[in-house]
């Protein structure tokens, strides 16, 4: 049987706990699906190589192994662990581990606090960090599943380096599901077919999967089961694969291909594939309402609404009926014109938001509530634009220290020609006002 199911060179924590916790790792080099952080050229790697940690925001999906980062992180640097939740804890937990912290810091032992669901700490909150943080008191490592660049305090941000986990591929979630049978010393009772659809459903989340097998492996069965028969035990739908081994992936790429495409008969077939193998209605929807955004944006703006209302149509009506409404919104992002514009001036857009840093607005279009403010410039001389002729001033808006840039280019189709037009009138009266 070890043959069969190698598991890593360290014990599992013992022995009764849940599947997922017995199969927590007990070093770096265990996790599974973060190598691009932990592995050494990782930043995680080269922070434990150095003995030195800094602040961290670990931003991921759930199941991909935060809490484990950080509980390992601690121990590869020699930290005493604390971890909080924001979801129980409050200003008065706050206080009394930064007390404790600050006490032990004096006798030398520093302490590592990580904070599960960081971003639901109100702003208030986050600001009481920094003092602790700065001052070495605890070296922060926060955990979110939302975009730190919305959820957390820029001061807290710029104190701590974002890392991104990613959602666990099929080779990670795979691995775990080896761990998962070396630990319980045999197969789990599914056909081939069957364990592709279970990993398929788990969808990038290694504790999800871990949950579904503990309760495979809780069951006596006489035979293994195929895809119908784990979906029925499991009460969720799971994608089957044909005898050709045509996977998930690969179908969701066809459609994806196939509406870039504007064939909305390729379209059609690849959806109805997958939904009828078993594939979730809710991720297929999430697929296309990205493609309305990624490949068709402004070309034709109602195709992100068609997306987002056929995801309110199968929430009320469910399957089958709901998935009527999932064609339709497939047949309409098939035949839409398409544009990727929007997508790439998004890159554009970040790219130089990453390299110009913080340079400020100039001061004629900021607010000044403050008598200070005020007094310093704020506001002062901005043009109001529904004043101006064609309610147009053609103000700057540019940082001084930054020439004006062209991130969106629209397309010449669909909708997106008539933003085209609108665009090239302001910049023809933005032209006059500077002549």
């Amino acid at each position: 049987m070890p043959d069969l199911f190698p598991i890593p060179t360290s014990e599992y924590p013992r022995p009764d706990g849940p599947l997922a916790d017995r199969l927590r790792p007990m070093h770096l080099d265990e996790v599974v699906g973060q190598e691009h952080l932990t592995g050494p050229e990782g930043a995680i790697g080269r922070m434990v190589a150095a003995g030195r940690l800094s602040s961290i925001i670990l931003w991921g999906p759930p199941g991909t192994g935060k809490t484990t980062i950080a509980r390992l992180l601690a121990d590869a640097v020699g930290l005493r662990f604390v971890a909080i939740s924001a979801v129980f804890s409050g200003v008065a937990d706050l206080k009394k581990v930064f007390a404790e912290a600050r006490d032990l810091a004096r006798s030398g032992e520093r302490t590592l606090l990580f904070v599960d669901e960081i971003h639901r700490f109100n702003r208030a909150q986050q600001d009481g960090f920094l003092p602790y943080v700065e001052d070495g008191t605890v070296v922060l490592i926060g955990a979110t599943t939302e975009n730190p660049s919305f959820e957390l305090n820029a001061a807290l941000l710029s104190r701590a380096q974002v890392l991104i986990l990613n959602r666990l591929d099929t080779k990670a979630l795979c691995l775990l599901l080896d761990r998962a049978e070396a630990v319980e010393g045999r197969a789990l009772p599914l056909t081939p077919e069957a364990r592709d659809a279970l990993v398929a459903s788990a969808d990038g989340d290694g504790r999800f999967l871990l949950n579904q097998a503990e309760t495979l492996f809780s069951i006596e069965l006489p035979e293994p089961l195929d895809p119908a028969a784990l979906a029925a035990l499991l009460h969720r739908r799971m994608a089957v694969y044909d005898k050709d081994r045509e996977g998930h992936y690969n179908l969701i790429s066809a459609l994806h291909k196939s509406l870039r495409g504007s064939d909305p008969q390729a379209s059609l077939y690849y959806l109805a594939r997958m939904l009828i193998a078993g594939e979730e209605p809710l991720y297929l929807l999430r697929r296309m309402v990205r493609f309305a955004s990624e490949d068709i944006g402004l070309a034709d703006p109602q195709a992100l609404i068609q997306c987002l209302a056929a995801k309110d149509a199968y929430d009320f009506l469910g399957s089958p009926e709901g998935e009527l409404a999932i064609v339709q919104a497939c047949l309409y992002l098939a035949t839409a014109p398409k544009s990727n514009a929007a997508y790439a001036a998004q890159k554009a857009a970040w790219r130089s938001a990453k390299e110009t840093g913080s340079l400020m607005p100039p001061k004629n279009i900021l607010n000044a509530p403050t008598k200070l403010m005020k007094d310093v410039g704020y506001g002062k001389g901005y043009a109001y634009d529904h004043e101006a002729d064609n309610a147009f001033s053609g103000d700057n808006y540019w940082p001084e220290e930054m020439n004006a840039q062209a991130f969106y280019t629209p397309s010449p189709r669909g909708f997106e020609a008539k933003v085209g037009e609108r665009i090239a009138y302001w910049e023809k009266l933005r032209r006059e006002r500077r002549d």
